[in-house]
């Protein structure tokens, strides 16, 4: 773990004892904090003391005399759309409101690093979509190239609970809206925005709200290299923030779908190539179309910024290029889970909103789409200009019904199980068909997380015949 600096001596409390929350405490102990535990379930609660923690209730009067910060789980509000009372009274209080992003930025660098001959570096990772294959791309690329490297955040491990730092190591880290809102510090040494799409919208009041929540990670110190995704406004505004030119190459504008090749540096991919440019020529270009693990479009946007940012850290064209090919992928984000009888079962159960459903669709031919779950804010009537290659749709879950009607014309079915989903499209379909998995709705109708959604999806097609 990476033992907390600046708390020494100080009472430090904690709210929300699930992963991060624990190994938050862990780390305030081991850099000589005293943590002052709470969380409002009595389950984790329990959990928490069975692991040898004490529990103190932080909402009772009197519970922050003698706090010197609270550290919140990002999954509590803070802001929006109501602050957490006991968040509110901290602040209410003047008692510095930060979260485990903000620790590990703090604490991170360490006096051992004078004897490094490289300097550790961190790549942190944001965004709508993209951001965990993007992120676990960076890590692939860079144990290929053989340097050490850990990942966290938002996927793997909590930042806190990685190892501190060995020389010339790489930290990767995912970084959802809801830790780049709260931290205090945000000093990235390669800052990656990959897309913007609406989500999360309530937590951050709005579209504008959310954006700004990304932003702060280019914004809290500015990163040495800026990796920007312009295919949307919101990035295009952010590398012209970034730039202090057009010929800025701390500023990578990446793109999956038109052409960068006059500015400073961009990495962009058309028609399945990827090609790097600096100042007005192009330096390499990978044929990105024979990568298994990165099928689709999106996927090549991903593998723009993964790229780009692997270049920042001095790795040879040739060597990410190889690292490509033995990517595997993610689970859960167009993950190929089986082939039977010429039919293809793709899982990308992690497509929980329409943007990513959009691009998931496009990636594939002759598509048997399963949808559905606990739909959000806006509906899916965006996703009609996508459905050219849909054969038919199979309707899950609680809002399966309204997608049906919103996407009026459709030819469709309504399962609203996944078992009968599975089923009813194995069964219809023909070799050379993809039965995809591309819910464009949260999971928690019928599932604890869009993993167990996807997990249950291909264990279903495992059991289809041969």
């Amino acid at each position: 773990m990476i033992p907390v600096q600046g708390y020494a001596g100080h009472k430090v409390a904690v709210l929300g004892l699930g992963r991060s929350g624990l190994a938050t405490a862990a780390a305030l102990k081991a850099g000589g904090a005293e943590p002052v535990l709470w969380d409002d379930s009595p389950e984790a609660r329990a959990h928490a003391e069975a692991e040898g923690w004490a529990c103190t209730d932080l909402g009772r009067e009197g519970a922050f005399e003698g706090i010197a910060a609270l550290i919140t789980s990002p999954g509590i509000p803070h802001l929006y759309p109501q602050p957490h009372r006991i968040i509110a009274k901290a602040m209410a209080e003047g008692i510095p409101v930060d979260n485990d992003i903000g620790l590990f930025f703090r604490s991170w660098a360490t006096h051992e690093w004078d004897d490094f001959e490289t300097m550790p570096r961190t790549v942190c990772v944001t965004g709508s979509n993209g951001k965990s294959t993007t992120t676990a791309l960076i890590r692939h690329i860079v144990e290929h190239a053989g340097r050490p490297v850990q990942m966290g955040g938002n996927i793997g491990v909590g930042v806190l609970a990685l190892e501190p730092a060995q020389d010339g190591e790489v930290v990767v880290l995912e970084l959802s809206s809801y830790q780049t809102d709260l931290a205090r510090a945000l000093t990235p040494d390669i800052a990656v925005f990959t897309n913007l799409s609406p989500d999360h919208l309530d937590r951050h009041s709005g579209y504008g709200g959310y954006f700004a929540a990304k932003r702060r990670l280019f914004a809290e110190g500015g990163p040495d290299r800026a990796i920007i995704g312009v295919d949307e406004k919101e990035g295009v505004y952010l590398a012209n923030q970034m730039a202090s030119s057009r010929e800025d190459d701390r500023v990578i504008r990446i793109s999956s779908e038109q052409k960068l090749g006059d500015f400073g540096w961009s990495v962009f991919a058309r028609k399945g190539f990827l090609a790097e440019w600096r100042k007005g020529r192009q330096i390499a270009s990978i044929d990105l179309r024979e990568v298994k693990g990165l099928p689709g479009a999106h996927n090549h946007q991903n593998a723009c910024a993964a790229y780009a940012a692997a270049r920042c850290l001095g790795i040879a064209p040739k060597v990410i290029e190889e690292a490509f090919h033995s990517f595997a992928g993610l689970p859960h984000r167009s993950q190929t889970v089986a082939v039977k009888k010429g039919v293809r079962y793709v899982n990308d159960s992690k497509a929980t909103n329409v943007d990513s459903a959009a691009k998931a669709l496009q990636a594939f031919d002759n598509i048997r789409w399963i949808a559905g779950g606990l739909g959000k804010e806006g509906g899916v009537s965006f996703l009609k200009p996508f459905l050219g290659t849909v054969k038919k749709a199979y309707f899950i879950g609680h809002s399966g019904r309204d997608f049906a009607l919103e996407l009026e014309g459709l030819n469709h079915e309504i399962c609203e199980t996944m078992e009968r989903a599975v089923a009813r499209a194995a069964e219809e379909a023909e070799a050379g068909d993809t039965v995809l998995l591309a819910p464009a709705a949260a999971s928690f109708d019928q599932y604890k997380s869009f993993e167990k959604r996807g997990d249950h999806f291909a264990a279903l097609v495992a059991a289809l015949p041969d």
